[in-house]
């Protein structure tokens, strides 16, 4: 499911101009749009953190819980069948997560398939450490990281882009090495492999930036479906889409009365979901 953009707009302005508040351009329409979606979006987050805290509902459709799970669902790729990781080099270092997932927003869990000794080694879930936790582990035979428990830890290079490394390195991922053989993290020394490692990754990505398309007839902008772009939040965001679009609309047109109406009937929908 998924919110018109040509709607939430016709709505926008239905308000806005109501007793002359002003008009609202389709360039300022989208912008503002773009920043609610992101809004409503991010809230999904900490909304979901704090319903989890009390008790839930035994309705089906009534817990909040299950609500916001089902709205955030669409956003969710899971590393089965999601995309592939790139590793960097031979160090487990992997660079700039866009690149290998568009549209990342939140990363979740990491999967690695290790192969040791040319034969493909069961998959294990990293679990992510702050470098200080690494340097403290490191130094225990019993809690560092091993085949069985792999780590990694996000950090930024000095070209501020986003990096993580992994511990153990996946040794035959994504570079060509013309080593013969490698070191284990004990010390042996086997052949390189010729079966490829492989890194999957739980993650959230963005919803697609809306876009309210339109061709000028007579001096107008007309809405064209075509090229237009829909909300890809839950249908049932419609009503606060508008609210935070008008809001927004109010301190850019410079109208303060439109601003107060759409922040009160905001709160007066958010009070009635959340008492």
């Amino acid at each position: 499911m998924s919110v018109n953009i040509d709607r939430v707009y016709q709505k926008v302005l239905a308000l806005a101009n109501k007793e002359q508040r002003g008009y609202i351009t389709p360039q300022e329409f989208n912008l503002l749009a773009d920043h609610a979606q992101m809004e409503i979006f991010e809230q999904y987050f900490y909304d979901l953190s704090q319903f989890q805290r009390i008790p839930g509902q035994n309705h089906e459709y009534s817990d909040p819980v299950s609500i916001i799970k089902d709205k955030i669902a669409p956003f969710e790729y899971f590393h089965a069948g999601a995309y592939n990781v790139t590793v960097d080099n031979q160090y487990g270092d992997c660079v700039n997560w866009a690149n290998d997932i568009p549209n990342l927003y939140r990363l979740g869990e990491i999967s690695i398939t290790y192969v040791v000794g040319g034969k493909r080694y069961h998959s294990s879930i990293a679990e992510q450490l702050t470098p200080k936790e690494y340097a403290i582990r490191s130094k225990s035979p019993l809690a560092r990281h091993n085949y069985d428990r792999p780590i990694y830890i996000k950090y930024s290079d000095s070209a501020r882009l986003n990096r993580v490394k992994i511990y153990p390195y996946p040794l035959t991922v994504g570079y060509v090495d013309s080593v013969s053989s490698v070191a284990l993290p004990d010390g042996s020394i086997i052949p390189r492999p010729t079966k490829q490692a492989g890194i999957a990754a739980d993650y959230i990505k963005k919803p697609k930036k809306p876009n309210w398309a339109y061709v000028v007839i007579n001096n107008k902008p007309l809405y064209n479906s075509t090229s237009s772009v829909d909300f890809e939040l839950h249908a049932s965001e419609e009503t606060e889409l508008v609210y935070r679009i008008l809001a927004l609309a109010g301190v850019a047109i410079e109208k303060p009365q439109l601003t107060q109406a759409a922040v009160g009937l905001g709160a007066s929908q958010i009070q009635q979901e959340k008492q």
